[in-house]
């Protein structure tokens, strides 16, 4: 990573110590640490622009476990041996010993023609980052052969193998609960989404009844290449059916998205109605020719037990 400060203005400094220190913040192994290295910073691009007169350049190199940072200026070169060890005699002096206090590691090289060039390790070490290099999944991988166009594959298919292949990976490692659990967990919040989006499309404010309920998922579901249709609509249920999944045939390999439909339901319905219970009574994901969904609501949401439950307070 490299800078240039031209002009090389203290506003300018202050500027790159304000990102470069952000940037050493996201990356530390201990965020204590990225104020020392701040320090360190401000002084050495600060004694550059306040004594060299003339452009500053300014590069990071964070390949080793700590930082090494290099300013380079076209001003006069020093001795780093003839300062006083406490720094006392100039304000650079007093600067220069801080940063060997804070870094230990401080290097002054005079260029061929004018100018320096100041080196430093900054006193912060990079987080780890965990390496993980999993075996390519040869059983139905996804995006299959025959979803590719003459470019390739498309942001559709890659968008559903990349769902499809999470939902996958959960469930092999965690067990197919933990994978519901974590779809359920992306349909309330995308589900609450897409009804704020209904809501303002239709104009509609409060409590929505339960053939207001019915036409938000047939919105949701169509804008989403589903194919969703009422069977029934009650005071106390919706039984929808479908003919195609948003998933395609990958939801075969992934029933857990099936969690999906039931956490955007039901949370919609909950909020609209107290409770509710969502039925997967058919499912396209375990070999039925289409779905069959029945939403339960209120008192009859209640007092079922079977299904997946959802309140309005959640």
């Amino acid at each position: 990573m490299e800078w240039l400060l031209a002009p090389a203005t203290p506003a300018a400094a202050s500027a790159l110590r304000t990102e470069l220190t952000a940037f050493l913040r996201r990356h530390a192994q201990e965020r204590d640490e990225v104020e020392d290295a701040g320090l360190v910073v401000s002084e050495l691009v600060g004694n550059a622009v306040e004594h060299a007169g003339g452009p500053v350049w300014v590069g990071l190199d964070w390949s080793a476990a700590q930082p090494s940072l290099v300013v380079h200026d076209l001003g006069p070169s020093f001795d780093l041996a003839a300062l006083p060890p406490s720094g006392i005699g100039s304000i650079r002096g007093r600067g220069l010993w801080l940063v060997r206090q804070l870094a230990g590691d401080l290097d002054v090289v005079a260029k061929r023609g004018t100018g320096k060039r100041v080196r430093t390790v900054l006193p912060v070490t990079r987080r780890v980052e965990p390496t993980y290099d999993p075996p390519r999944r040869e059983v139905n991988p996804l995006p299959t052969p025959d979803e590719a166009g003459p470019r390739g594959f498309g942001r559709e298919p890659f968008l559903r193998a990349l769902v499809v292949e999470l939902a996958r990976t959960a469930e092999n490692r965690q067990g197919p609960a933990a994978a519901e659990e974590m779809v359920a967990q992306v349909g309330a919040t995308v589900g609450g989404q897409m009804e704020d989006e209904y809501r303002r499309a239709r104009e509609l404010v409060g409590r929505l009844t339960a053939e207001q309920v019915a036409d938000c998922y047939l919105r949701l579901k169509s804008a989403i290449d589903g194919d969703f249709y009422v069977i029934s609509v009650g005071t106390d249920r919706i039984v929808l059916g479908n003919r195609h999944c948003p998933f395609g045939d990958t939801v075969r390999r992934a029933p857990a998205l099936c969690r999906m439909t039931s956490s955007v339901f039901g949370g919609i319905a909950a909020r609209n109605h107290g409770e509710a219970t969502v039925l997967l009574d058919e499912r396209i994901a375990v070999g039925d020719p289409e779905c069959r969904v029945t939403v339960l609501l209120g008192d009859a949401a209640r007092n079922n037990p079977g299904g997946h439950h959802y309140r309005q307070d959640h």
